[in-house]
């Protein structure tokens, strides 16, 4: 038996950290194998004289002579140990007759703290080594992550890192966390300690070298080969760290690499029982390894729960089987097994098991068809063999003849039958776990990969599109940053504004006029974009110039961008394609240029016209002015890199239905949009059927808020273009847009968008049950008290007639499991345009309700049955093990 600290409540895997004796030969064997006679009863007389210090100084232990058996001193001993971080190993005293130690262990030799590997010598019997709760054990999942490789040794060892900002580089400890998963930082005021902390579960890359704009600008004086960049998912800024030598950097990169593919690769169960181990953690404050009834009360605040006192102490009274009044080992898992329970699924279960307690593939293939799946016998054989955790079917006892537990020799019948999984069955913990699988996703699974026809021309598919790419806040007074570009491309982004300026030196610059924001180079853009278009999606990225350079500026841009993206240039029509029609996003790897063009030696049409009265005209925006300046204005080096997306002033809907050039492309305000669909929305929707279109947030928002962005796709708008730094409902909608079809930035327009002659939408009866939520995150974690009162908010956005908002009722101070079971009904006239946004707000009597999580999803990707959500935060970031439980249901009316 392995200890049963905090880390090794849910697993069997040897643990880090438990004491061994090291023999003459470098072998170890844990303390707790082969140590002690036949009979647990007799004391296995581990003596203990002195310590050894850090510095090789041996130490009187403060309780001479030999400490005998695994009772409370052994126990007082080993926590003693667990406190003192001075004290290394310790030696036995050399009383103990060797044939008592660990085989051929001699008294004398010493026990140090290491990994668990060894086995007992043939016949020994093995003790119960929970009652030696005192070392602190790592997450059980991470344990075998931080002893096999090197590179997290250092890590858990700490380095000093630089951390490069554009005021100084500041040199900082940093140090991996025995959780396998938290980093952190600390640097020192006098005396003052200051500590950062990240989660490697919140990277989305490591890069080595001067990769970053950071380190490019400061971070010249450290080697390019000691720099390393950390980018975060979210609005969290990249962390640019400099090493004092080449290995440890390199230690480093490879550390959070190996870590972010382990948690990548973690099952929903592992996910939980991390974020158990941290509660645990967290709320032991005297670092014992056992749990008072204060210090769970603290544990339960922390999960978010509120909880009856008599009812808690009832409960803590049930599982405190040693009457100890403290919780640790067995007991401690017992109770947070009991607040785990999720009587829903129990129920669910139960309704297709029947008495036995167990699904058969058979029932697990009637709940299949129930689901509205492809419910086959060898499908459900399938899903049993990859979730069922190889638990033994119940009733049936698990354990061997003979085996030793707490001192006690136990005649138990031999197992009579193998486990479920080899007899074709699932327990309730593999139900649940298949459940909270990608399997059991809200989230229809095929739509993770490109499914939909990706060989129409590029005005049939909205295209995910970023306003002021380069702003990492608002547009006043804003941070411009490359890293704003990287961001965006590894969002899905497939359409990035660059807003050029003249700039010193020759090199033009972007950044956004006559404001404060910052500047960043042109060819730094170009570079970042070079490194990451193609990273997410391979489908064509368009960059959309807003130009305000002279004519010799002009040329250096398109200099740096034949230089830099090279054959990714998309700078001729395609051999043997009409150069009057679009191509499709097939041009995979490939970037468009978006700009002004000179004009050809042919006679304009005439008899343009507008729907735009005099005063909107007056009212027009910067991008509106640029377009309609002289095209002379623009360089030939320039202009030969537009193609298919000539930037045009709109000549008005009469002119561009009469004389459709698809290569044409008009940008609209937003304002100007709305007004447009207003006033001749069916015109409109045709338009946008044959050309591209882009609209953009009005310049007047200094905060660089958005727009709902529905209404534009309502009309079959491509490139509606969003502030994606700012988050909001508006980039939820945005990033649930293009959820689907892989999240490639390119979603097929419904038909009826695409040819405006094409048959009617067919209604839909949308029900949604919204059952329970689970460990949704606490808001305020300075202050124990509080905890969340929630309800669930089911958003549509779709046409106007779909646009519709319920919820249910809250729960008062319940965040771990509130249970609602209340049904939602929308009526749906044109589904293939829905969005379908889940909302967790903290209900407040008093004042606005706050944000908790939430997730959009299109209607079309949304599977049907019972099914988890897992929540995100405002900026995307997972909120992970947060889900709600619901089920769905689609039919006609």
């Amino acid at each position: 038996m392995g200890s049963h600290s905090w880390g090794s409540l849910w697993s069997g895997i040897p643990m880090v950290g438990i004491p061994m004796i090291e023999g003459p030969h470098g072998q170890g064997c844990p303390y707790g194998q082969g140590v002690g006679g036949p009979e647990f009863g007799s004391s296995p007389q581990l003596g203990v004289r002195a310590v050894s210090g850090p510095h090789g100084r041996e130490q009187p232990f403060p309780t001479p002579g030999a400490v005998h058996g695994p009772g409370a001193v052994v126990k007082e001993w080993f926590q003693k140990i667990n406190k003192k971080e001075e004290i290394i190993s310790w030696r036995m005293d050399g009383n103990v007759p060797s044939d008592r130690a660990c085989g051929h262990r001699q008294p004398g030799d010493r026990v140090g703290v290491g990994r668990a590997g060894g086995s007992p010598a043939p016949g020994a019997p093995t003790l119960d080594c929970s009652s030696f709760a005192g070392v602190a054990q790592p997450w059980p999942r991470a344990q075998q992550w931080l002893s096999e490789d090197e590179d997290l040794q250092l890590m858990l060892q700490g380095s000093l890192l630089r951390k490069v900002t554009s005021r100084r580089a500041k040199e900082r400890r940093f140090r991996l966390q025995e959780d396998g998963v938290t980093v952190v930082s600390e640097r020192r005021f006098g005396r003052a300690p200051s500590k950062q902390s990240f989660s490697v579960a919140h990277i989305t890359a490591v890069h080595r070298g001067h990769h970053s704009e950071g380190l490019r600008r400061y971070g010249r004086a450290i080697p390019e080969q000691h720099c390393f960049t950390i980018a975060f998912e979210g609005g969290r800024r990249n962390l640019d760290l400099g090493a004092r030598d080449e290995d440890v950097a390199l230690s480093w990169v490879r550390g959070l690499r190996t870590l972010r593919g382990r948690l990548r690769g973690m099952s929903q169960r592992e996910r939980l029982e991390h974020w158990i181990h941290g509660m645990l953690q967290r709320a032991d404050r005297d670092k014992d390894n056992r749990m008072c009834f204060q210090e769970v009360q603290i544990m339960l605040r922390m999960a978010n729960i509120h909880m009856d006192n008599a009812y808690t102490h009832q409960l803590f009274e049930e599982c405190d089987h040693s009457g100890d009044g403290r919780l640790e080992d067995r007991e401690l898992e017992d109770f947070c097994r009991r607040l785990l329970r999720r009587p829903e699924l129990e129920e669910l279960f139960g309704r297709y098991s029947g008495e036995d307690c167990v699904l058969s593939a058979e029932e697990l293939r009637d709940f299949l068809q129930d689901q509205g799946e492809e419910g086959t016998l060898q499908q459900a054989c399938a899903i049993i063999c990859a979730h069922e955790l190889n638990e033994k079917v119940p009733g049936f006892s698990t354990a061997l003849p003979g085996d030793i537990h707490m001192g006690t020799t136990h005649e138990v019948p031999p197992l009579p039958h193998p486990p479920a999984r080899q007899q074709d069955l699932m327990t309730l913990d593999g139900f649940t776990m298949y459940l909270l699988s990608p399997a059991g996703d809200i989230l229809n699974q095929e739509h993770t990969q490109v499914h939909q026809d990706m060989s129409q021309p590029l005005c049939h598919y909205f295209i995910s599109s970023s306003h002021n790419t380069y702003l990492t806040r608002n547009q006043i007074g804003g941070t411009s940053s490359t890293e704003a570009y990287v961001r965006a491309l590894m969002m899905g982004c497939r359409c990035v504004e660059l807003d050029c300026w003249e700039g010193p030196d020759g090199e033009p610059i972007i950044c956004h006029g006559h404001t404060f924001t910052s500047k960043i180079l042109f060819r730094d853009v170009i570079e970042a974009i070079r490194d990451y278009a193609f990273k997410r999606s391979p489908y064509p990225v368009i960059l959309s110039l807003e130009n305000h350079c002279g004519v010799k500026q002009q040329a250096t841009m398109a200099q740096h961008m034949k230089a830099i993206l090279g054959d990714m240039l998309l700078t001729q029509p395609l051999e043997g394609q009409d150069p009057s029609v679009l191509p499709s996003p097939e041009l995979k790897g490939k970037v468009l240029v978006k700009g002004k063009k000179l004009p050809e030696l042919q006679p304009e049409p005439c008899g343009v016209t507008s729907i735009l009265d005099e005063e909107e005209e007056e009212e027009t925006e910067e991008e509106d002015r640029l377009q309609a300046k002289d095209a002379s204005h623009v360089a030939p080096e320039l202009s030969a890199m537009v193609v298919y997306c000539q930037a045009t002033p709109f000549p008005g809907l009469a002119q561009a239905l009469q004389h459709p050039r698809p290569y044409e492309m008009s940008s609209f305000s937003e304002r100007k949009a709305r007004k447009l669909i207003k006033e001749a929305g069916p015109a409109f929707m045709r338009y946008t059927s044959r050309q591209l279109s882009r609209v953009y947030p009005l310049g007047l928002k200094m905060t660089s808020s958005n727009y709902n962005p529905q209404e534009m796709w309502n009309a079959g708008c491509q490139l509606v273009a969003l502030n994606f730094q700012t988050p909001g409902y508006e980039m939820d909608l945005n990033t649930g847009r293009f959820l689907g079809n892989g999240g490639c930035g390119y979603v097929l327009k419904p038909q009826f968008l695409r040819s405006p002659h094409s048959g009617s939408p067919r209604p839909l009866v949308l029900r949604i049950r919204v059952i329970t939520a689970q460990q949704l995150p606490k808001l305020n974690r300075e202050k124990l008290s509080s905890i969340v009162d929630p309800f669930v908010r089911v958003e549509i956005y779709g046409v106007m007639a779909d646009c519709s908002k319920q919820q249910t009722a809250y729960r008062s101070n319940n965040g771990f499991n509130p249970r609602w079971e209340e049904t939602l009904t929308f009526q749906l006239q044109v589904p293939e345009l829905a969005l379908v946004r889940f909302v967790v707000e903290d209900h407040d009597s008093t004042s606005c309700n706050d944000f908790v999580g939430q997730f959009t999803l299109p209607l079309g990707s949304m599977r049907e049955g019972y099914r988890h959500i897992h929540l995100l935060s405002k900026d995307g970031a997972s909120l992970s093990p947060a889900t709600l439980f619901v089920h769905v249901t689609c039919r006609c009316p």
